[in-house]
């Protein structure tokens, strides 16, 4: 009897040593003040959007590629309603960046459909009258990389000199587009020449 003890014993601190383990390999959400995680992103096939991104023709690129100060990146999901509400209030941002001068090619904004085919992506795309680049993420890829986070969830990234640095890594909508922007700005500090 005290050997199947003894064996069950083993045998379920196995178990948990390896779900130990398996935990601590996990990624975590980007940390501000982080470098955002070397990731290859796939290319947005559609030109307008490349141009956009400030990138030459390839099949993927890194963030730190992007022409732009700021890159802030929306995980998102076209299931989650927390996505779908916030989408409006995204395109808002688009918009107030898009229609300064100051800040329109200075700040940038991609969104990653986590764990969404290039057809549910261009459904909640054109539902939502998306005006950036909507990666598709179908098998988790970028998800898993960038820490399996809930959606939306919101990463402001600063690019300098090559360098992609976290300012902003946060889960959860934001109420006010002219008021998010404004923090973005002042934790990316000063941008531009």
């Amino acid at each position: 009897m005290r050997g199947i003890i003894a064996a069950v014993l083993v045998l379920v601190m196995v178990f948990f040593s390896a779900a130990f383990l398996k935990a601590a390999e996990m990624v975590s959400a980007p940390r501000e003040g982080a470098e955002f995680p070397g990731i290859a992103i796939p290319s947005p096939i559609s030109e307008g959007h490349r141009e956009y991104l400030g990138l030459r023709k390839g099949t993927t690129f890194m963030i730190s590629q992007v022409k732009a100060d700021i890159v802030i990146v929306e995980v998102l999901s076209m299931y989650c309603p927390f996505c779908q509400a916030e989408a409006p209030r995204v395109n808002e941002l688009y918009r107030l960046i898009e229609g300064d001068p100051d800040l329109r090619g200075k700040i940038k904004i991609i969104g990653v459909a986590a764990g969404n085919t290039s057809m549910e992506r261009d459904i909640f795309r054109d539902k939502y009258q998306i005006p950036f680049p909507l990666i598709s993420d179908g098998d988790f890829i970028l998800h898993k990389a960038l820490g399996e986070v809930r959606t939306p969830y919101f990463i402001g990234v600063r690019v300098k000199g090559g360098e992609a640095r976290v300012i902003y890594s946060r889960l959860g909508a934001f109420d006010d587009p002219a008021s998010f922007l404004e923090m973005i700005l002042e934790k990316a500090g000063e941008v531009g020449p």
